[in-house]
């Protein structure tokens, strides 16, 4: 009996380990000002068909904006990510970077491909080695995003209610400004997917501030997914970003 109950426990084990092993995980980073809280829905969401799902929060920002300094810088963030997937012992991660995620998972990638196995970039910036958010915005209408009244923090001018959580936090401006650095070419072999968001009303897919990053994924061999939603999705178009997350080759 007693080795009869051994066999069954550890049959068990071995198909629970089966099972989460085809399960599979995806890691989040969030994009500027926000936190790890913009995508619960979106992993409540994924968790109910069958996903294991990380939401990393980057230092300074969401829960964990009382540890903002003028050191929290671009590698920073990229540390912080890949500390989350090797502390928890993740592979075959499917990572997920939202809007200035994209410069952090474009990091990590870089850091340790082989923990990766697919990407994703969430209407995200697209980075090449050497290049800042800050270059991007040079000369744009978007450039404002980059004033700050201490040099130190870009306050998130739309939050008008500083009492309320979850909202958007100042962002250490550093992130924004210190340059990529890029030397792994494993990290362009992994199988990647850029999702656009466009707002027709906005003159559609060629007028929407991150379509250039598109057409730099298509010179990739990335495929390219076009949403109609604002920068967004998870929050006004959940349904429709969960699908596309779950279907990205």
């Amino acid at each position: 009996m007693n080795k009869l109950i051994l066999y069954l426990t550890c049959s068990l084990l071995f198909l629970s380990a089966t099972v989460m092993a085809q399960q599979p995980t995806y890691v989040f980073v969030h994009g500027a000002w926000g936190g790890a809280w913009q995508f619960k829905k979106t992993a409540e969401q994924l968790t109910q068909q069958g996903a294991n799902v990380y939401r990393v929060n980057l230092t300074g920002l969401g829960d964990r904006y009382h540890l903002a300094s003028p050191e929290v810088n671009l590698s920073t963030h990229i540390t912080d990510v890949v500390n989350a997937i090797m502390f928890e012992g993740l592979d075959s991660v499917i990572l997920v970077g939202h809007s200035y995620g994209g410069m952090v998972i474009t990091g990590v990638a870089d850091s340790i491909p082989g923990k990766i196995k697919k990407m994703i970039y969430l209407d995200a910036f697209l980075p090449e080695d050497g290049e800042s958010v800050a270059f991007y915005l040079q000369g744009n209408p978007d450039a404002d995003l980059l004033q700050s009244e201490d040099g130190l923090y870009v306050k998130p001018s739309w939050v008008k209610d500083t009492t309320k959580f979850p909202r958007d936090v100042p962002h250490p401006i550093a992130t924004l400004k210190e340059k990529i650095k890029l030397d792994n070419p494993e990290r362009l072999k992994i199988p990647t997917t850029y999702i656009l968001t466009y707002e027709s009303a906005l003159g559609g897919k060629e007028k929407d501030p991150f379509y250039f990053f598109s057409t730099r994924a298509q010179k990739h061999n990335f495929q390219v997914v076009g949403m109609e939603a604002d920068h967004n999705p998870q929050i006004k178009h959940l349904k429709e970003l969960v699908q596309i997350l779950l279907t990205a080759k």
